[in-house]
């Protein structure tokens, strides 16, 4: 199984008088996930689903990779939230109906994607992997009984990369 993490794009800064949740791409942050989109289109890359995180920065980072035709199918998980819990999403996708050969995307937050992608490659956070805003890990989960440990990364690239 491919599962891609994706960190949403740029959102608008913190503010003490809105809710985390709330914020929204700002419209360099929508261009840039455009980009990103446009490009992982043109290199036929499919997702069977996009899991996005409910907070509307990740779900209109979903619905910008949707637009570019990756998916037609997008789910909210709440562990997708800041400080999600992994082994709920896993035992999510062991119980789901995607198999070994699907290609899931996961639209999520810093530093959850990056530790997560560390558990399942090494199987505890060393904190070495960077994800910028819209960028993309690919990870290649070979056990899916136990992927902790046994997923190998195949994918590594910040949004600038990606683009040029």
């Amino acid at each position: 199984m491919k599962i891609y993490l994706i960190r949403h794009g740029i959102a608008e800064s913190r503010n003490i008088e809105q809710n985390d949740s709330q914020r929204i791409l700002t419209s360099r942050g929508i261009t840039k996930t455009q980009k990103v989109a446009q490009k992982l289109a043109s290199l036929e890359i499919k997702f069977d689903v996009i899991v996005t995180s409910p907070y509307i920065r990740a779900k209109e980072t979903a619905i910008i990779l949707q637009q570019a035709k990756l998916t037609s199918h997008i789910i909210e998980h709440s562990t997708l939230i800041p400080d999600g819990n992994i082994l709920e999403w896993i035992s999510w996708l062991q119980n789901s109906d995607y198999k070994q050969e699907s290609s899931i995307a996961l639209v999520g937050h810093q530093p959850d994607l990056t530790n997560w992608a560390e558990l399942m490659i090494w199987g505890q956070i060393h904190g070495k992997l960077i994800l910028k805003k819209a960028g993309i890990i690919g990870l290649e989960l070979l056990d899916l009984s136990n992927p902790i440990g046994r997923s190998e990364l195949f994918l590594l690239a910040g949004p600038k990369w990606i683009t040029t």
